[in-house]
């Protein structure tokens, strides 16, 4: 089926809110190291930041979703891309630490609501045939902001330094006017606007069980991404003291991989099944962790990184489209991206207990980061088996 020009802008718009929500998140994880010593922290102080962003997402994803619901995708979703633009550049005047995790933690808020309410729009706007490839797209969206940030970390950081970093903040600003003019209200949200809709409470206590597992699931997705990604610059720049310009490369080639991924396990679930193509993405992982976390030289640690992420992406990259066809309709807005933030808010304690982990293990923190992947890795491609699949649900609300 072809795509009509608005379906296009919908996609596009909802990719790069993702891509620039992630590019506001990911310049944290860069600059840990240069935070601390400003501040006189170390940096498991200082990555509580993270923490703390990840932990207030569930919020975000309530009251955002919420909002959605009741008065449409669009309009929320730019208010949503102005809020965390504007929070993401407020970090870069905080005057001591405590100032920045309050930012960091309202940062959250604001992150937490973009992922839901654009997958909705997204997956409500486009033809069922197309989503396993749109879904690995949206989701590919995290990865190219992280790759941004890798770039402007590259480029930037040795003349702008950390504050610097987060004055970039506030250019996904400029999306709400692309957005504005160019993105439609999704379609299944406008035919059951004047319709009687079921509270969330009640959507999800008749759905409880779909709603418990979940969360547990992306519990273990979300240990998957961060316990892979957030302290791996840290990983680079602490454990092996490469500079600027070498985590830059092997992090390019950490993010190209995840790309790929992203989008070949989700264009192939539209093939094999969605729980089939999340097993083998997760499974892959297994093989990969000894060249990721205990190699010692830059081509082979760049190389670790790339397949690593095709696994930990690729398996992400089908979760769009499985979460909202398996979502009551009622609450499409708010159920994805409100589980999917919940498992945020679990997985929240990666940063410091990987920091932890090494600090008590000599500053192996590849040590950290494997013992978490490997682990989660297996509960993803077990607990996966128990979901439904729903691959082609019609998105029509009711």
């Amino acid at each position: 089926m072809a795509w009509s020009k608005e379906q296009k802008q919908t996609v596009f718009a909802c990719y790069l809110g993702w891509t620039l929500d992630a590019f506001d998140f990911f310049l944290m994880v860069f600059v840990l190291k240069d935070v601390a010593k400003e501040f006189g922290a170390d940096i498991e102080a200082v990555s509580w930041a993270i923490m703390l962003t990840l932990a207030a997402r569930p919020i975000g994803a309530l009251i955002f979703g919420r909002l959605a619901d009741r008065f449409g995708r669009r309009p929320v979703l730019m208010a949503n891309i102005a809020l965390y633009s504007i929070l993401g550049f407020s970090s870069a005047f905080a005057p001591n630490l405590m100032a920045l995790l309050v930012l960091r933690t309202l940062f959250g808020v604001a992150m937490g609501g973009e992922w839901g309410v654009g997958s909705s729009l997204t997956m409500e706007s486009i033809p069922k045939e197309s989503r396993g490839f749109v879904s690995g797209l949206l989701q590919a969206g995290y990865p190219s902001g992280y790759l941004l940030a890798t770039l402007a970390f590259g480029q930037l950081f040795e003349h702008i330094g950390w504050r610097g970093m987060f004055m970039l903040s506030l250019l996904p600003a400029l999306l709400t006017l692309y957005i504005r003019r160019n993105v439609p209200e999704s379609p299944s949200w406008e035919a059951s606007r004047h319709h009687d809709k079921p509270g969330l409470l009640q959507a999800i206590s008749a759905q409880w069980r779909l709603s418990l597992y979940a969360i547990v699931l992306m519990t273990c997705f979300n240990f998957f991404s961060h316990g892979t990604q957030d302290m791996y610059p840290t990983f680079l720049r602490v454990q092996h003291k490469f500079d600027p310009h070498t985590v830059q490369m092997i992090a390019i080639c950490l993010n190209v991989g995840a790309i790929v991924g992203g989008l070949a396990i989700g264009s192939l679930s539209e093939k094999i099944g969605r729980r089939n193509a999340i097993t083998l993405a997760a499974l892959f992982a297994l093989p990969v962790l000894p060249l990721w976390a205990f190699t010692t030289t830059p081509l082979l640690l760049a190389l670790g990184a790339f397949l690593m992420q095709i696994s930990v992406q690729g398996a992400w990259g089908v979760i769009p489209a499985h979460l909202n066809e398996i979502s009551p309709a009622a609450v499409r807005a708010t159920f994805p991206g409100l589980v999917y933030q919940l498992g945020n808010l679990f997985a929240s304690v990666n940063s410091p207990l990987q920091a932890h982990m090494a600090k008590t293990n000599g500053g192996d923190y590849g040590l950290a980061m494997a013992i978490v992947a490997g682990l989660v890795a297996l509960a993803i491609a077990i607990l996966i088996r128990f979901s439904h699949e729903r691959r082609g649900e019609t998105m029509t609300s009711h």
